[in-house]
């Protein structure tokens, strides 16, 4: 599979690459990255075909989408998708802070607010940072914070905004597939287009299969998942490696050594498998994968063309690292 091989988003009439790029680590996620490098990764990106962007108010405080605006201002607008999200509002003073980004500007934080006028003033704020006119993707971030809210007046917002030709497509971003599951239920018809599912189908955790993949399956509801890599776990499993454990469990340790036991015999780079993996379901559209240099975005594009042979999947099943019901990523 190729980084710029496209795909319909589910019943909309957009049209994404199967590789997107996730932009919150041009926001500073753990460690600052400077406009330059932010400039070159997404100038990287690309060159490699991909036409899939990721951001979001809270990614740096806004930095993200001001640096994404700035990288794809000057581009054929009709030859990428943007997404971004609602939630949480930028604003001096805002107290919903998280200690993940590195070098937030100053004087300014998140507050989280899904109401229909905090939709909306958010849409407002995000398009003035990001210096265009509309957005294609637009993520209900984390509803979970605020279900209530977020599934009533968010909804109705991002609705009307959809109606209008603002947006593109409706979509939830989520770290959890209950969530989602229960949001695609109770939400008003003809609800979200899309869903973002972030760490919840990959080669450690298929807790999206349960339930939500079959029903956007269903439903004609594409999915992006994020992820791929566990938190980095699966890229690099080493102590004191960037991959967000501070202890990690041992049954999770286990299925790590596991997996790169039977990459190491088949010759077959760990990375390859985990890009690769979410696509035998087929509501998965795209992966969205983040970087903070051209290198890492070259990698990824790499991993996605890389071949894993038929039985490489088949004795990942027969060695019990993927239960029986789920779908293998096998051209």
């Amino acid at each position: 599979m190729r980084a710029d091989e496209t795909v319909a988003l589910g019943r909309t009439a957009l049209r994404i690459t199967r590789l997107g790029l996730g932009l919150a680590s041009l926001g500073g996620l753990f460690t600052a990255v400077s406009d330059e490098d932010a400039a070159r990764t997404v100038d990287r990106a690309w060159e490699v075909g991909v036409r899939l962007f990721d951001t979001a108010p809270v990614y740096g405080y806004g930095r993200s989408e001001a640096r994404a605006g700035a990288a794809l201002r000057g581009r054929p607008r009709e030859e990428y998708t943007l997404c971004t999200k609602v939630g949480r509002l930028i604003e001096p003073g805002g107290s919903d802070t998280q200690p993940i980004w590195a070098d937030p500007p100053p004087g300014v934080g998140p507050r989280l607010d899904y109401s229909y006028a905090g939709v909306m003033r958010s849409v407002e704020a995000s398009l003035e940072r990001l210096g265009l006119a509309r957005i294609d993707v637009l993520h209900v971030h984390d509803p979970d914070e605020a279900f209530p809210t977020a599934v009533t007046d968010a909804y109705r917002a991002l609705a009307e905004l959809r109606r209008r030709g603002t947006i593109g497509a409706v979509s939830i971003g989520v770290n959890h597939a209950p969530v989602a599951v229960r949001y695609l239920q109770e939400v008003e018809d003809p609800g979200p287009d899309c869903v973002m599912l972030a760490g919840r189908y990959n080669l450690l955790d298929q807790s999206g299969l349960d339930a939500l993949l079959p029903l956007c399956a269903a439903r004609g509801i594409a999915v992006m998942v994020t992820g791929v890599y566990q938190s980095g776990l699966l890229a690099d499993p080493r102590p004191g490696a960037p991959h967000g454990y501070t202890r990690l469990p041992a049954e999770l340790a286990r299925q790590v050594t596991a997996w790169h036991t039977i990459c190491g015999s088949f010759d077959v780079p760990a990375k390859a498998v985990a890009v690769q993996f979410p696509f035998g379901h087929p509501a998965v559209t795209s992966i969205v994968v983040g970087a903070r240099t051209p290198d890492e975005v070259d990698e990824t594009a790499r991993m996605l063309a890389h071949p894993v042979p038929h039985e490489f999947w088949t004795a990942a099943r027969t060695a019990g690292l993927l239960p029986a019901g789920v779908p293998l990523a096998v051209r």
